[in-house]
C-alpha cells in the first residue's frame, strides 16, 4: 500500500490527542508518579527491586513491580533473572528507557528548581479561596 508521505508519517507518528491512540497509555505510565522515579533512579544503572524500593520513598511493592512491569512492556526497562536461590533479579533501562528517562529527569529537576514559587503560588491560591469563602 503507498500511502502519502504525511498519512504514513502521521500513523507511525501517532497522535496523543486522539482518544484511541496508544501513545496515551504511554504518556500514563512514564508521566505517573511512580514511572518518573523509576526511570529516573534507573539512570543511575542498574538496581534490584529491594534497591529500588528503599530509593523511592513511599511506594509500594505492588505499586513498584507494575511500574516496572508496564515500563518493561512499553519496551524502557529491561528485566534480568539470575537461576540462583534466592532469585536475583536486576532493572536496568534499554536505550529507549535511557532517552525518556532524560526527559522526565528534566521536568523533575524543573519542577525541583522551582518548588519555592510553586508552593508560593498553592499558598496565595489558598488564601484567596479562603478569603473568598469567608465573604459569602
Amino acid at each position: 500500500m503507498n500511502l502519502p508521505q504525511s498519512l504514513r508519517e502521521a500513523l507511525q507518528r501517532g497522535n496523543v490527542f486522539a482518544e484511541q491512540c496508544p501513545s496515551r497509555d504511554i504518556l500514563k505510565h512514564v508521566t505517573s508518579q511512580w514511572g518518573v522515579l523509576v526511570l529516573v533512579a534507573l539512570l543511575d544503572g542498574t538496581h534490584r527491586f529491594s534497591d529500588l524500593r528503599r530509593k523511592i520513598g513511599g511506594v509500594s511493592e505492588k505499586m513498584l513491580a507494575q511500574t516496572l512491569q508496564r515500563l518493561e512492556a512499553d519496551g524502557f526497562v529491561l528485566r534480568q533473572a539470575y537461576p540462583v536461590v534466592p532469585p536475583h533479579v536486576e532493572y536496568s533501562l534499554t536505550a529507549l528507557g535511557e532517552g525518556v528517562g532524560k526527559r522526565v529527569e528534566g521536568l523533575a529537576d524543573w519542577i525541583e528548581s522551582n518548588l519555592d514559587l510553586i508552593m508560593d503560588a498553592r499558598t496565595q491560591r489558598a488564601e484567596e479561596a479562603l478569603a473568598a469563602h469567608t465573604l459569602m
